[in-house]
């Protein structure tokens, strides 16, 4: 076997996790006074974090203060409401299964807050990630490969013998700062043709796919 450990992104890659990011940034702007998003607005805001999720939703030159107070409402209530209406992407828990019988070692790095990561990972993938990892302080956010690099180091594993698995742009320059192959996913909050753009060299459009790389 190649490959000794997949590193997966998670909103978009492992979980749908789009309604409620929706549902959470549409309320903290609504508390806060200011205008809605639609969903597929969201869909293109995510994949930086949390911070740069509520940048991109307010209106532009919006201060900081009010900036730092939408995202303190978002943190509140996305912290009860992060699994209202999120589930794993058909096909991921059995792919997970059997990628961990073959002796294969997962992980997650995401962008999402910490604290989000570890309640999701431990709520729809209970003991099928070897490693997780979201955004914290002292860390620098995806693409800069730190926390790809933790996970390495706190697994024992060289970067050639790991790949990384996502579904934006931003995975695949942290697969590339990182030195390791990135696999992009299409059933994800970006297509195909964007995934292309930004210079996707593998493309997998079902998760069975990753079974290959095991055999």
């Amino acid at each position: 076997m190649k490959y000794q450990l997949m590193i997966f992104d998670l909103d978009g890659t492992v979980l749908n996790t789009l309604e409620d990011l929706y549902l959470s940034t549409d309320y903290a702007l609504k508390q806060c006074g200011f205008p809605e998003r639609t969903m597929d607005e969201v869909r293109q805001f995510v994949g930086n974090g949390i911070r740069k999720l509520i940048e991109r939703a307010v209106p532009e030159q919006t201060p900081e203060t009010q900036i730092n107070q939408v995202h303190q409402v978002f943190t509140e209530y996305y912290e009860k409401h992060c699994a209202d209406n999120t589930k794993p992407y058909d096909g991921i828990p059995e792919v997970l299964q059997k990628l961990r019988q073959s002796g294969m070692k997962t992980a997650v790095v995401s962008n999402k807050a910490d604290y989000a990561v570890q309640i999701l990972c431990k709520d729809y993938f209970p003991g099928m990630f070897d490693a997780v990892a979201g955004e914290r302080e002292g860390i620098r956010r995806k693409p800069a490969p730190d926390s790809v690099r933790a996970i390495l180091e706190i697994l024992q594993i060289p970067e050639e013998q790991a790949i990384y698995i996502g579904d934006s742009d931003v995975d695949i320059e942290t697969a590339r700062n990182a030195g390791m192959p990135c696999i992009s996913v299409e059933w994800g909050f970006r297509d195909r043709e964007f995934l292309l753009r930004h210079g996707a060299r593998k493309i997998i459009s079902r998760p069975e796919e990753l079974l290959d790389l095991i055999q």
